[in-house]
């Protein structure tokens, strides 16, 4: 079904039924909500999402329902999204939930935790393998829930002064990484800085952080990191995918008309949709110009992966010996993961590697 079709079925809800015109517009009152989120408008993709999302919904209501999105720093910075939320400061934000992992550790598995699924089969988890629930009994206590829209793929390893060759060259490394894998890293001796995207590429500059990931190649020429850092690693192992969300304040969403409350819903699918779409067709050129430019493409070095990988897996460990939400969580997911990756590796991943050995050949 396209896009499009969902919003002129959305805007006519109620129209096979005889109601009263009075009765249909109670139904269908004028709301404004404001939307907060993580991310600048010069990532245009992502925050784009944000802007596609409030369009689908206005579409879907004939205008009656208005959400006006600010950029990161524009009502709160982009790492309090969800506090802006909670304390009703904001409707609706548009946040990575892992930002949030010191408050609550399972919202990892909200947004990808390290050597974690990738897009396709995350959203498989949220929906139809009980993510969505784990990750929204997580966000109780920040009276919110969340809509899934959006994933970048899986992202690029980042941009680094130095080579990394081996295990060792981590170690005091001021890297810009957020959500589990600075934690990861931190095992290894790097000292993890979480920044928000606007706010990367000055410190960058100025020597204040030695390396920063972001997301991927469209959104990382933005920002301009290969005129200051030329080692362009992958892959992010920490972000298989990375799924973002609009977390809503359940107040004022139990407030909204059920008709309503379906369009956020599909307006959200839609826009996120639009988002992995999007990066999927202007990523490839992307990297392409990058390396023209002069960034240096290197793979993290097999022992680096390998340090990694045991690195993660004690981490998860341990978390989940002291939180039980967290156990369940992971749980979950690792066991989809499994039966997820059992299926790809007979069907998609063979294809895909059959046509990349023709595509070298010539």
């Amino acid at each position: 079904m396209k896009r499009r079709t969902f919003l002129k079925g959305s805007a006519v809800v109620g129209a096979t039924t005889l109601v009263a015109a009075p009765a249909i517009a109670q139904a269908a009152p004028e709301i404004k909500w404001r939307l907060t989120s993580s991310f600048p408008k010069s990532l245009e993709t992502i925050f784009g999402t944000a802007q596609t999302f409030a369009k689908y919904v206005a579409d879907a209501t004939d205008n009656k329902f208005q959400i006006q999105t600010f950029a990161a720093g524009e009502i709160v910075p982009g790492l309090q999204a969800l506090d802006a939320v909670s304390s009703s400061t904001v409707e609706i934000a548009q946040t990575p939930l892992y930002f949030y992992i010191g408050k609550e550790p399972a919202l990892a598995y909200a947004t990808g935790a390290p050597f974690g699924m990738n897009h396709r089969h995350q959203h498989s988890w949220w929906t139809f393998g009980g993510g969505a629930d784990l990750c929204n009994e997580a966000l109780k206590p920040f009276k919110a829930h969340a809509i899934l829209c959006g994933n970048s793929g899986t992202q690029m390893g980042g941009w680094f002064r130095k080579e990394i060759k081996t295990v060792d060259d981590l170690k005091g490394l001021k890297f810009r990484i957020a959500g589990m894998g600075g934690h990861v890293l931190a095992r290894l001796g790097v000292v993890p800085q979480q920044i928000a995207g606007g706010d990367v590429y000055p410190a960058l500059e100025r020597g204040t952080i030695d390396a920063a990931e972001f997301v991927g190649p469209y959104d990382d020429e933005k920002l301009g990191f290969y005129k200051v850092a030329k080692y362009y690693y992958f892959p992010g192992w920490w972000e298989g995918g990375a799924m973002l969300h609009m977390a809503v304040n359940d107040e004022k969403w139990n407030a909204l008309p059920k008709p309503y409350q379906a369009i956020l819903n599909q307006a959200a699918s839609a826009a996120g949709a639009w988002m992995i779409e999007k990066y999927d067709s202007v990523n490839p050129a992307s990297l392409k110009r990058l390396v023209a430019n002069g960034a240096e493409l290197r793979a993290f070095p097999q022992p680096v992966m390998e340090a990694c990988y045991k690195a993660t897996h004690d981490h998860l460990n341990e978390i989940a010996e002291k939180s039980p939400l967290f156990k369940k969580t992971k749980e979950s997911h690792d066991a989809y993961m499994k039966e997820v990756l059992f299926y790809t590796q007979i069907a998609e991943n063979y294809y895909d590697n059959y046509l990349l050995s023709k595509m070298r050949k010539g």
